[in-house]
């Protein structure tokens, strides 16, 4: 039987990652953690944050767009530690047929983007190779310095915290999949631009550098494979915590519901970068909220933390995604756009 795709579970985790990690060392204060996406050195004092994804590029976005886009999601895991990404290393393999003219104009947007986030780009690899071949085009390590202190970790989570969501479920599955596939989504004109624009709100590090400003955040989580209620169980699960949301108070975006019922899939477990989770103190809880809606992000105070485990929607056990529901719909609308050219 074929794998699961997407990123392993905790059981794979555990038996294959976690006891083979090389040389043990001082230095390393925080290592591979199952739902903590980065990893933490100690450098003569200061905190080194890392953090490594994937690059996915993806032509039909226009090679622009794609890059920005590739860059947010990339540089998000770093930007949730509560300290700012700073630096950058890339590694690209490129396909073939991807001319110079079309890498100019990735590369320009990429640097751009990164430009306007502060971040340097200070080493890499870029080669074209015959099996390569897009979305996936290599893999990149966002670095950010800064105080130990300063840190906050995905798995902070306390009992009596508040959670608080901005921008709410399948931001990045609705204005991805409308974006690549406007042809396949019975929505009419002005509501499949609506659902299109999502996609310019997956970033999540300006979002992150807004929260990680105020007191009392316990905990910052980006909601990417297995959306918004993945990212629950992520987080209560590696807090050892459970989290109780009220579905009515999930600020939700203009043309989800409706791309999400016109494609078939989840909203809650679709993939939706730009979405952060936060657990905070609740007499810090009006702080964050002034902060994001002064950023303009929308934002809602959705639950609280308890002792326990898993997560509750209005009141009821909620079933932890097996996967994300919004690949499935990917996969078989790029086949038949393949199909078609």
């Amino acid at each position: 039987m074929d794998a699961a795709l997407g990123k392993v579970d905790q059981a794979f985790f555990t038996e294959y990652l976690y006891p083979n990690l090389g040389a043990d060392r001082d230095d390393v204060r925080l290592g591979p953690t199952h739902g903590v996406d980065f990893g933490v050195l100690d450098v003569d004092g200061s905190a080194l944050v890392v953090a490594t994804d994937p690059v996915s590029v993806l032509p039909r976005l226009g090679f622009d767009r794609a890059a920005r886009f590739a860059l947010d999601i990339v540089l998000a895991d770093v930007a949730v530690s509560g300290l700012s990404p700073t630096h950058l290393t890339v590694s690209l393999s490129l396909p073939p047929d991807f001319d110079d003219e079309s890498f100019a104009t990735f590369w320009r947007a990429w640097s751009n983007e990164a430009r306007d986030l502060g971040v340097s780009v200070v080493a890499g690899h870029t080669a074209r190779y015959a099996d390569a071949s897009f979305p996936w085009v290599g893999a990149a390590t966002a670095i950010a310095v800064g105080d130990h202190d300063a840190i906050v970790r995905p798995d902070g989570a306390r009992p009596g915290d508040d959670l608080v969501v901005t921008k709410g479920p399948a931001v990045e599955a609705t204005g991805l999949l409308t974006s690549l596939f406007p042809d396949a989504a019975p929505l009419s004109g002005e509501l499949l631009k609506t659902a299109q624009a999502r996609l310019d709100e997956t970033g999540a590090v300006r979002d992150a550098g807004v929260v990680s400003g105020v007191d009392g955040v316990h905990a910052i989580h980006d909601a990417t494979e297995g959306g918004l209620l993945g990212a629950c169980f992520e987080m209560a699960d590696a807090a050892g915590v459970r989290f109780d949301v009220d579905t009515a108070r999930v600020p939700w975006r203009p043309g989800v519901r409706e791309t999400a019922e016109a494609l078939g899939f989840d909203p809650w477990t679709a993939t939706t970068a730009g979405t952060l989770v936060v657990a905070v103190a609740p007499e810090h809880t009006d702080g964050v909220v002034a902060a994001l809606d002064g950023a303009g992000t929308p934002v809602g105070v959705v639950g609280s933390v308890a002792e326990g485990e898993g997560v509750t929607l209005d009141g009821e056990a909620a079933t932890k995604p097996q996967g994300d529901s919004s690949w499935p719909v990917y996969a078989a609308l790029a086949e038949r756009a393949d199909q078609q050219t």
